[in-house]
């Protein structure tokens, strides 16, 4: 099992709406004393937040689905259902939520920022709030809507003002460790880092965190390596350092070659041409790397970036390498806009909607809207009386009318909704009401 993990997909399920109570009053004396049910509680919500002390998505991993509590349903005596506990899910700082098509939904950045990803069903009214002058006792209550069931992609970019790029053992945990109070794991072989380490640096009055990313080697950006699962972790940078090794053995490779490879897949990456450079030339604290890096420096610096000789051993050259990114830091803060606060936008679609469809599908008619779908999952299809009351809403809406102008006729198959669709035969019925309701829980035109 991974220790550190930046991707996840969660399965998401909100809490259904409890259902609504059908209950008439009854004591001595009065056996008819009117509607007394309750309404159902709202199902439980499941948000994501931003807590600072989470640094990794392993929990979710671990346990992807999630699911809230549904409301209690109501009760006689005018007794309402308990809404279901929401769930709460801490993520890092820098947690991006998109759709498993890739679609934005929040991007959590800021410690307290929270965002409702599935939302807990209604509550089904009670028959109590369902009487009026006309139906003055209700034999049928509504259902419970069901919750949002979904899957999200949580996807962790670090928050760091600076990002260390380089090949494997080029000493860039060495260097954090060197800056920094962080102490990332440091050995003499290639891939030492597998997880992305951040430290934080203070050069005079400027603070600023500083992040690595392991296991850059040439085709990263298309799979090999481990850079390939880290990149991101630098998308938020305001500026790059190439951390380069000065006293690598390997055949072919130098200084200005390494940067190239990099920058080849840095560019690949996308959306870091416009982030600042620096170079940092390390290991010159062996002699040979030391005069290698005399001799390159011309040619690096004709790549048009500042050059700095340092040794994360001994600390030479460290502190001009600090104070030059807290300069390039300090500057894109500068540019950047006043910070405001976090806010989360959402735009869903709105549950009252009144718009609704009609469209002709072969032999049968298919309704669907917000409204008619929504009033399907609050109906007791087994209550006569509940069925004629759905009957009512829709004819108030213009579903009939709109079904006679689609060329529906009577004994026509109707469907309203879509992959849990209702299907019924269509008979066009009067603009009715209570007047032609029998028996308590039955309807006189479904007879």
């Amino acid at each position: 099992m991974p220790s550190f993990v930046d991707r996840v997909v969660l399965h998401l399920a909100a809490g259904s709406g409890g259902h609504g109570c059908m209950s008439i009053h009854r004591e001595k004396f009065k056996p008819l004393g009117g509607p007394d049910g309750g309404n159902g509680g709202r199902g439980g919500d499941i948000a994501l937040v931003v807590d600072p002390s989470v640094t990794t998505l392993l929990d979710y991993h671990r346990s992807p689905h999630r699911k809230a509590r549904n409301g209690t349903p109501g009760a006689g005596s005018h007794r309402n259902g308990a809404d279901g506990e929401d769930v709460v899910l801490p993520v890092p700082d820098g947690t991006v939520v998109t759709t498993r098509d890739g679609e934005l939904i929040a991007d959590l950045v800021g410690a307290g920022t929270r965002i409702v990803v599935a939302r807990g069903g209604a509550g089904g009214l009670g028959n109590a709030a369902l009487a009026t002058r006309r139906r003055r006792a209700p034999g049928f209550a509504l259902l419970g809507e069901p919750g949002e069931t979904l899957d999200v992609v949580l996807e962790l970019k670090s928050v760091a003002d600076v990002g260390l790029v380089g090949f494997p053992s080029a000493g860039k945990s060495s260097l954090i460790a060197a800056m920094s109070a962080a102490r990332p794991k440091i050995a003499d072989y290639p891939f030492t880092t597998l997880v992305p380490n951040l430290g934080v640096v203070e050069a005079g009055d400027v603070r600023f965190t500083v992040a690595d990313v392991p296991g850059l080697i040439e085709g990263a950006s298309e799979g090999r390596g481990l850079g390939h699962e880290f990149l991101r972790h630098i998308e938020r940078c305001q500026a790059l350092v190439h951390v380069v090794d000065g006293a690598t053995i390997e055949p072919g490779r130098d200084p200005v070659s390494d940067i190239e490879v990099i920058e080849a897949e840095l560019e690949r990456h996308g959306g870091l041409s416009d982030r600042p450079r620096l170079v940092a030339l390390n290991k010159i604290d062996v002699p040979d790397a030391r005069d290698l890096a005399e001799m390159v420096r011309a040619d690096v610096e004709a790549l048009g970036w500042p050059v700095y000789p340092i040794s994360a051993v001994t600390g030479e050259g460290m502190r001009e390498l600090a104070f030059a990114m807290a300069e390039a830091v300090e500057t894109a803060r500068a540019a950047a806009p006043p910070p405001e606060a976090t806010r989360i936008v959402l735009r869903p679609t709105a549950v009252d909607d009144a718009g609704f469809t009609v469209t002709k599908e072969g032999e049968r008619f298919r309704v669907r809207g917000a409204k008619p779908e929504r009033w399907i999952h609050q109906t007791d299809f087994a209550n006569d009386e509940a069925v004629g009351y759905l009957a009512d809403r829709l004819a108030r809406l213009g579903v009939e009318t709109e079904l006679v102008k689609a060329g529906a006729q009577p004994g026509d198959e109707v469907v309203i909704g879509g992959e849990d669709a209702v299907v019924f035969d269509w008979e066009p019925s009067v603009h009715a009401g209570s007047e032609l309701l029998g028996p308590r829980g039955t309807d006189s035109r479904l007879g």
